[in-house]
Formats: C-alpha cells, structure tokens, sequence
C-alpha cells in the first residue's frame, strides 16, 4: 500500500517512521510520501491561506495548492480529509481500507478548515473523535497507524490483529507474563492449566466482561453467539452477586 499524505508538516511524520511501522516500510511492505503543499504555491511568501469570503474569524486553506498537490501524485487511491465533521474512524474502517485499497491520500488542514472545494475533491471525510486539534496531522498519522499495521506482514505475529480490541466487535481479554505471581497477585490459573479450550473460553468470557463494564454500547446491537449469550447471562449474575 502507497500512502500519499499533504501536509504542511511533513516533520511530524517521523513516529510513522519507526518501530513496527518503520521496520515494515524499510522493507517496503508499505509506502509513505510526504507532501508539502506549501511548495505548489505560486506568490511569493507562499501563501497557503487566506480570509474567508463575508467575513469571519480565522484564515481558510486556499484549493489552488492543495489542487496542484493532488494533482502532482502518480496515484491518488482513496482520498480522505481529518474533519471534526466526518464520519468516526474505527477499526472496522480501517481492516477496510486495509483490505481493499492499494492507494491512500490524506489531506490535513489547520487553520479554520478547508474551502469548501476541496471537500468536494476527498471521497471520505473522517474524524478521530468529538474533538477539535490544531491540525489533521496527529489524526491522520492515528488513522495510518490503524491501517498499515493490518496489513500482510507488517505485525511480528499475524494473529496479532486477529485477537486484538475491536477486531470482533469486543474489548480485548487481560493478558498476563511471568512471574506468575507478583506482591500478591497471582495469574488466573487457567491460564497456566495448558487446557486451550478452557483458556478460550476463559477469554472470550473476559473481553465480554471488559466490553459489558467499559464500552456496553458495543454490545448493543452485536449479534451474539449462544455461547456468547451463555457467558454473558454469567458474567451478569456474577456482577450481582458481587453486588
């Protein structure tokens, strides 16, 4: 996958750049191109703003060198702008650009937003959450981030993704290493039982409970299994007991 990203920090990219994500583009299992749009300005103090039309506070990003940006790259793909008004990004967003799309283009803003022009020229309009930031930088490196590390190769362990929050519509199951106990606190013996249909079940039980106790909306609308049901009718009667 190439990602095309206009910005007019290209610096701020440099999380991308290591670790897994860093290691995976050394091996090219994934592309990043930084573009400047400042450098297809035309005036010259390279202008990239300006006042909005009947007035109003702030400055607008101009459509001319964000045109002459999109139109500079090779392939577009799927082009997206990080807008408070978006749709909300989420995981099953990005195992779809992962899946479907070789090509990817972001375009960040700052200021007081976009002209309205250049909504017109994205095919998605994203938003990382009800909240405003100071520039589509730090949204769309979150949104890269979501994405790349789907993709064939890029994760150490290829189950990784599979098992991880939010991949089935569930919060992720707690998850311990040695020492088996610590000051007290012992690792749930299951999990040390070398019995793997238990350990599944134990697990599956336990993201619904961290899902039931911290995201409930998740459930509201999930289809669930009977064995999902099953659990779930435990893990209730637990609550109230403890209660």
């Amino acid at each position: 996958m190439k990602i095309n990203v206009l910005t007019l920090f290209p610096d701020m990219f440099t999380p991308l750049q290591v670790s897994m994500l860093g290691r995976a583009l050394e091996d090219k299992k994934w592309d990043l191109n930084l573009v400047n749009f400042r450098d297809f300005t035309t005036d010259v103090h390279h202008h990239v703003d300006d006042t909005p039309y009947g007035g109003g506070a702030g400055m607008v990003l101009q459509i001319m060198p964000i045109k002459k940006a999109l139109d500079s790259l090779e392939k577009k793909g799927k082009v997206i702008i990080t807008a408070p008004q978006g749709k909300t990004f989420n995981q099953k967003m990005a195992k779809r650009w992962a899946d479907e799309e070789q090509d990817l283009t972001f375009i960040c803003g700052h200021y007081e937003g976009f002209d309205q022009r250049v909504y017109e020229m994205a095919d998605e309009v994203v938003s990382i959450g009800d909240y405003v930031l100071t520039g589509g930088e730090l949204p769309t490196m979150s949104m890269i981030d979501a994405t790349v590390r789907l993709l064939p190769g890029v994760l150490g362990n290829s189950a990784s993704a599979v098992e991880e929050s939010f991949s089935h519509g569930l919060l992720e199951y707690p998850q311990y290493t040695r020492p088996a106990e610590f000051e007290g606190m012992k690792v749930p013996e299951v999990l040390m039982s070398g019995n793997h249909g238990k350990i599944a079940e134990w697990r599956l039980k336990e993201a619904l409970r961290n899902t039931l106790l911290r995201r409930p909306d998740l459930l509201e609308n999930r289809e669930f299994t009977p064995e999902e049901s099953k659990l779930l009718t435990e893990i209730k009667l637990e609550l109230e007991n403890k209660n």
